[in-house]
């Protein structure tokens, strides 16, 4: 397929841009900027630092791609930005690339919808099929699981984990982690059960489903202590590879605590 490449697009010449790019008017494509096959800017998009996006990925006017962290420890070290294959990024997206102090590099993976508004910043890991409604914000160091959805003008505070399948409810602020399949909502976010609809839609078993609300139940419930009631799930669901997600998700090391469900809601 040839390039369609207008001619009011200002493309450097080291820029790699492959087969079947398509780049509307008033694009800015910087000298490290990596295209691949079948990718479409519309127009105004600014794509610079040293940023590769994946085949088919589409992106929507006025997004700014890859231009430098907003973190004053940055000091212009050569950090990348990953983008993957079939993602969506619509209107005044906005994502920046790694710094030294989160491994050099920002990752999105394939086939997500980051609608209008929405900010990833420096450091983020976000995996497949996931989805920022318009205007979440993402800050530093943020790591996203599969299939996690963040709700609308939502935002996430630097270093917290979204377990896969998570549900974030619009206009939340998180400041802790959430387990994988989890829902949480409020303006200081708080567990509020499990994400059933999300499961039931991508086809989980009523299996898995009942596995889960009984862990959710004995892991948030008000006798022992946390650690007693992870460590009792895990054991009585050593067989169930969903429950065995959520335990792994809470052993992994992280700097930000569980996210909690409130006291009248623990059961």
């Amino acid at each position: 397929m040839a390039q369609e490449l207008h001619k009011t697009a200002i493309i450097d010449p080291a820029a790699s841009i492959a087969d079947g790019v398509s780049i509307g008017p008033y694009c800015v494509i910087g000298p490290d900027v990596k295209l691949s096959w079948n990718v479409k800017l519309h127009s105004h998009v600014v794509i610079d630092g040293n940023t590769s996006i994946g085949e088919g990925t589409e992106i929507y006017p006025f997004a700014s791609i890859g231009t430098a962290p907003q973190d004053k420890k940055f000091k212009g070290e050569h950090s990348r930005l990953e983008i993957g294959k079939r993602n969506s990024i619509r209107e005044h997206v906005t994502i920046n690339p790694g710094t030294e102090g989160g491994g050099l590099v920002t990752k999105i993976g394939d086939d997500c919808l980051i609608m209008i508004g929405a900010h990833v910043a420096h450091d983020c890991q976000i995996g497949n099929n996931v989805i920022l409604v318009n205007n979440a914000t993402l800050a530093g160091h943020v790591h996203v699981g599969h299939h996690a959805i963040i709700g609308g003008n939502s935002a996430v505070h630097q270093f917290v984990r979204i377990g896969a399948h998570a549900m974030i409810g619009g206009m939340s602020g998180v400041e802790n982690d959430v387990i994988p399949y989890g829902t949480v909502m409020g303006e200081r976010a708080r567990l509020a059960g499990l994400n059933l609809v999300g499961l039931e839609r991508r086809g989980f078993k009523k299996e898995q489903i009942n596995e889960l609300r009984n862990a959710y139940r004995m892991l948030f419930a008000p006798e022992g202590t946390f650690s007693e009631r992870l460590e009792g799930v895990a054991d009585n669901y050593a067989a169930s590879e969903v429950v065995k997600d959520i335990v792994a998700f809470i052993r992994n090391k992280s700097s930000r605590p569980i996210c909690q469900p409130r006291s009248d809601q623990a059961a």
